[in-house]
């Protein structure tokens, strides 16, 4: 009987060590696969922010303008296979590509999907602490067919008071009236000529914080359309918001803290800014204008 159960004990840890062999074995297949996927260059991960200046641009485009851009490198692997991210004038777009190193330089080749009518190629190279290149469009038709860039390396944290600087321009050139003159002496017409009457805002659009004050009716009534826009929007620039529209993009590109890095931020709003920007609204839809008027 103690024979039986000796054999019997015998067959069970020789079980058990053959199951923990499996075991190790499905770890050790495990790791292997990670190591495979390995990524190298994690120094140059992250966001790189900078001007997108126009090059090539057709005649009759209008209103072009050098907008802000954030490229995002997120991850490189052995076999130079380049995965990123580009964020500009209202579009997000994911990025794949190769990296080539020739002569200690390091040279980017990333395309864009190619199903949006804004979709392009990127080539860059790391220039010091610097990614320095262009941006070549697929598409002939449009109005700026390439922009260079020099990208600096920059990270984005969300802070509630940040604020416009006093020194800004905050007149929309993008949202002008033209209106035909007369110019009289004593009662009667001498010249017609042209002016061109701009929105301009007030200082409240660098006083008020519409992350941090709890915003009133009182105060939000006497201030003009533009005022609305601009604080409303200052909230989505904190977040980081990238502005389609380009009379909001003027203010906020030469921003030196606006970096933007998501076209969707609903989810990062706080319950005050919620209830400021409904506020604001409310008041942008029977606000007046403020207009200058810049020469003839």
């Amino acid at each position: 009987m103690k024979k039986l159960f000796y054999a019997i004990a015998l067959l069970a840890t020789l079980s058990a060590c053959n199951n923990e062999n499996k075991k190790t074995g499905a770890n050790v297949d495990t790791n292997s696969a990670v190591v495979n996927e390995s990524t190298v260059h994690k120094d140059l991960y992250g966001m790189w922010v900078g001007d997108f200046e126009p090059v090539e641009v057709k005649e009759g485009a209008p209103n072009v303008q050098t907008n802000k851009i954030t490229l995002i490198i997120k991850s490189i692997t052995e076999e130079n296979d380049v995965l990123g991210q580009s964020i500009v004038a209202g579009n997000n777009r994911p990025l794949k590509g190769k990296l080539t190193s020739l002569n200690d330089n390091l040279n980017f080749v990333l395309d864009e999907p190619g199903d949006d009518k804004y979709d392009g190629r990127f080539e860059f190279e790391l220039d010091d602490d610097t990614l320095v290149g262009h941006w070549k469009s697929y598409k002939n038709t449009l109005y700026v067919t390439k922009r260079s860039f020099r990208l600096v390396k920059k990270s984005f944290v969300y802070n509630a008071n940040l604020m416009l600087s006093s020194n800004g321009d905050y007149t929309d050139y993008y949202d002008k009236q033209t209106r035909a003159v007369i110019d009289t002496i004593d009662g009667k017409a001498t010249e017609i000529f042209i002016e061109d009457f701009y929105r301009t805002a007030s200082n409240a659009v660098y006083e008020i914080n519409a992350s941090t004050d709890n915003l009133t009716e009182a105060e939000l009534k006497k201030l003009s359309k533009l005022d609305l826009q601009i604080l409303r929007n200052t909230i989505f620039a904190r977040h980081g918001y990238t502005f389609k529209k380009k009379n909001y993009r003027q203010f906020f590109n030469p921003v030196e803290w606006y970096v933007p890095v998501s076209s969707n931020i609903d989810g990062q709003l706080t319950s005050l800014e919620k209830k400021n920007i409904a506020l604001l609204q409310k008041f942008e839809k029977y606000a007046e204008d403020n207009y200058d008027t810049f020469g003839r």
